[in-house]
């Protein structure tokens, strides 16, 4: 099979192999980074955002691992403003993961881990701010937002990147389809990819859309805490070297949400 730019056989190659895996096939994007100096108007990973000049920063006051600082924490310290991780724009990723009347997804993390975050927030983890914008509402642009604190190494400060989108449709795990088609997905995987290797159903890196993958442990389920329905991913920020990003042991950091309403509250897992 003739493979992509992200190692994956095209998507009628593998259909055409199993056809039963069409119900379940997913539309994403891979968001390749390179380094770059994007400016607010652009999609980027670690690039500034087109905030609004009236919009207060977004700022962390939970006790990280140190035990500090937080606004109302022990020590009395200021809160940790968060950071860019990525600003995504309609037009450069169309799919169906946007929101009636939005173009713009910002998502920011602090860059301290917490051992004990809120329950949708990953344990061991950056605590994520998610917003979704119009961008024409951004009338009058934020100057420069405040610098981050970050007391230990620097994974969770992301270096400015561009991005080139790769659409692709996704394929979930073998475990989150029925028992009868897993035999022959495995067989697929065998006779696709390099040994070893799942160029299937694991699209890893930065990833907005699609399925997640589960190469650590059993696929989950994350169900709505506002209506019960199960989540789907959303958005996957990854270990790598172009963006200087590490998370956990160099894994991943996945965002999921509910399809049902985007104003309901997330789930992030660390993977």
């Amino acid at each position: 099979m003739t493979l992509a730019p992200s190692g994956r056989p095209a998507t009628e190659a593998v259909l055409a192999a199993l056809p039963e895996l069409a119900p379940y096939a997913r539309d994403a994007v891979l968001l390749h980074p390179e380094r770059g100096e994007p400016d607010c108007e652009r999609s980027s990973i670690g690039g500034p955002l087109l905030w609004p000049a009236d919009e207060p920063w977004p700022v962390c006051s939970l006790p990280d691992e140190t035990g500090g600082p937080g606004e109302t924490g022990p020590d009395g310290g200021p809160a940790a403003p968060m950071v860019p991780v990525a600003q995504i724009f309609r037009r450069d990723v169309p799919g169906p993961w946007w929101p009636d009347g939005t173009d713009l997804l910002q998502i920011l993390w602090c860059p301290n881990e917490h051992w004990d975050p809120p329950a949708h927030q990953a344990d061991t983890a950056p605590v994520v701010e998610l917003l979704w914008r119009r961008a024409a509402d951004v009338t009058s642009r934020l100057g420069d937002p405040p610098a981050p604190t970050r007391y230990d190494e620097d994974g969770y400060l992301p270096r400015a990147c561009t991005l080139t989108a790769e659409q692709v449709t996704d394929f979930p795990h073998r475990e989150e389809l029925p028992e009868e088609l897993r035999p022959r997905l495995a067989e697929l995987v065998r006779a696709t990819g390099p040994e070893g290797g799942d160029v299937i159903t694991r699209l890893a890196g930065w990833k907005l859309g699609g399925w997640p993958t589960w190469h650590l442990n059993h696929p989950g389920v994350f169900d709505c805490t506002d209506c019960g329905t199960p989540m789907t991913l959303l958005f996957t920020a990854a270990s790598d070297p172009e963006t200087g990003v590490v998370v956990g042991r160099y894994g991943d950091l996945r965002i999921f949400t509910c399809p049902a309403d985007h104003r309901h509250g997330f789930q992030a897992d660390l993977h």
